[in-house]
């Protein structure tokens, strides 16, 4: 097979796999459109908790009671779609990839799918009902909280990306170790800069307020120190393996 005939045949099953995944995410949403209005009281349900009585959230725009349930629905189908997705980066990738390293690579990818459903989740049920009851209980006297919907929902989606991203540190620290980029010597004497990169990162990725910002930083700080660990095991499994190689 020539050169041009390799790339043609690779861009051919490049753009079937993207076409697999474009489709999946539709066949989630359609599977999910009936039930679009539910899933954003679901969504709004923290929100909801903390408002007082007499407040309640509003439509600033006369489409957004239409839209905004749909726009969140097409979101949540792709993040429920995401291991399809995977797999099909997976299934593109893989005939390239050594022995060795389909071992490491399919883990990973399991493991970076239920750490980002997993900020997610972190941040429904943790941050959103501490981040919320702390923005209504500031409301200067007189003011009376009403949020616009599409507001809230491109707000919460900024923090769902936020946490699921950050959750995924663990993974990038073993890539990094795998690949000899750094080890987990060098990213223990980094600690001190760690701590203040992630509090910086917290502030720029979540909201003005501080618990939020914590909220994300302390989890970044943990999962960094497993990252750590992990990659240290991997690094002495890779040198002793090595070294049994250099025996031989």
């Amino acid at each position: 097979m020539t050169d041009e005939n390799s790339l043609l045949f690779h861009l051919i099953e490049l753009r079937s796999r993207i076409l697999k995944a474009l489709l999946s995410v539709l066949v989630v949403f359609l599977c999910l459109a009936y039930f679009a209005q539910d899933l954003y009281q679901v969504l709004a349900r923290p929100l909801l908790d903390a408002l007082p009585d007499n407040a309640s959230m509003i439509a600033t725009d006369v489409a957004s009671p239409f839209f905004a349930p749909f726009k969140l629905t097409l979101v949540l189908s792709f993040f429920i779609a995401i291991p399809y997705v995977l797999y099909q980066v997976w299934a593109f990738v893989a005939p390239g990839l050594y022995k060795n390293e389909k071992r490491l690579v399919a883990p990973l990818l399991i493991s970076s799918t239920l750490l980002f459903y997993a900020g997610m989740a972190f941040a429904y049920f943790v941050v959103f009902p501490l981040a919320f009851a702390f923005f209504t209980s500031v409301a200067p006297a007189g003011v009376t909280v009403s949020t616009d919907i599409n507001s809230y929902l491109d707000f919460v989606l900024k923090l769902f990306f936020a946490f699921g991203i950050s959750f995924e540190i663990p993974i990038a620290i073993i890539l990094l170790c795998w690949t000899g980029a750094t080890d987990a010597k060098s990213l223990r004497a980094k600690r001190p800069y760690v701590i203040v990169a992630v509090f910086i990162v917290g502030m720029l990725l979540t909201p003005p307020d501080v618990i939020s910002q914590t909220l994300l930083a302390l989890p970044m700080w943990l999962l960094f120190e497993v990252g750590v660990m992990l990659g240290g095991l991997y690094s002495r499994r890779d040198e002793s393996s090595s070294s049994l190689k250099s025996h031989e």
